[in-house]
């Protein structure tokens, strides 16, 4: 079956189209906040402005459409994308489960396929925690946690000065001050300086956040959780990547057992975005 969003642009695009143009029209799109946001392939990038209009008018309560021009650049995580239909404004507030996030699509990932996983979480926390998050963002994970009454404190690094400023809007617009403290800098040297304070630790860093490791057991408690996010390819066994995160404790004088691991989403073909909830022995 033809996607439905597929089906409305072929039917609208038909006279101006080949069938091979048309057969390569987008099937799906993001959408944040007021902000649709589309993949086009090379061949139909000559009809972005029509494809970006079309579905500005026909995705409900849509603003601005943009298309991707790239991937995510760099540790400051920066999308590549480019308005092609609506205004020129791509700053919007995103609300999922009773919580509002702000950010600039043009600044700022979004990553809509981490909700599952930032559910489960939620559900795992333990009253009075102290958690830690290495790579905040503008509060993906770290405001939720705001939120819980069990929660203790939740202090959440950010490397990027525009993710910090949204972090910061985000921690007063979901009105938990008094639970999340942002810092800003690179977590190797931010999170050492806490001590030996965390219950929980969130490594949300893709491909890979092993280099942050050995900072992460510095500021674990003995018998905690880090949840480890990375790569893996679908041909891949686990226990690869497990022993990857083992060697790295060991060489820092930790031992870790693998309570759970599952797979968040797709990350490119053949590849998947994993994460594996790991028990830290001090």
């Amino acid at each position: 079956m033809i996607p439905r969003i597929k089906q409305l642009l072929q039917r609208e695009l038909k006279k101006g189209l080949s069938d091979e143009e048309l057969s390569l029209l987008p099937s799906s799109y993001q959408k944040i906040g007021d902000i649709v946001i589309v993949n086009l392939k090379k061949e139909v990038l000559k009809h972005e402005k029509e494809i970006g209009q079309i579905l500005l008018e026909n995705i409900p309560k849509t603003r601005v459409v943009c298309r991707r021009t790239g991937f995510i650049i760099g540790q400051t995580r920066k999308p590549q994308v480019k308005v092609i239909a609506g205004d020129k404004n791509t700053e919007t507030i995103h609300k999922e489960h009773g919580i509002s996030y702000k950010l600039d699509v043009s600044k700022i990932m979004f990553a809509k396929g981490n909700l599952t996983e930032r559910k489960r979480l939620v559900n795992q926390v333990k009253d009075s925690e102290v958690i830690v998050d290495m790579f905040g963002g503008i509060g993906y994970f770290s405001v939720g946690f705001g939120t819980l009454k069990k929660t203790k404190k939740i202090y959440t690094i950010e490397i990027n000065p525009t993710a910090y400023d949204y972090l910061w809007e985000n921690i007063k617009l979901n009105k938990v001050e008094d639970k999340v403290i942002p810092i800003l800098g690179d977590c190797k040297k931010e999170a050492v300086k806490l001590g030996r304070i965390a219950d929980r630790i969130i490594m949300g860093l893709l491909p890979s956040p092993k280099e942050y490791l050995p900072a992460a057991m510095k500021i674990i408690k003995n018998k905690r959780i880090i949840h480890y996010h990375s790569t893996l390819g679908k041909n891949e066994s686990y226990e690869k990547l497990l022993q990857e995160i083992k060697s790295i404790a060991k060489e820092q004088g930790f031992r870790v057992e693998l309570l759970r691991w599952k797979k968040v989403k797709s990350y490119a073909p053949k590849v998947d975005h994993v994460v594996m909830d790991c028990e830290v022995h001090t």
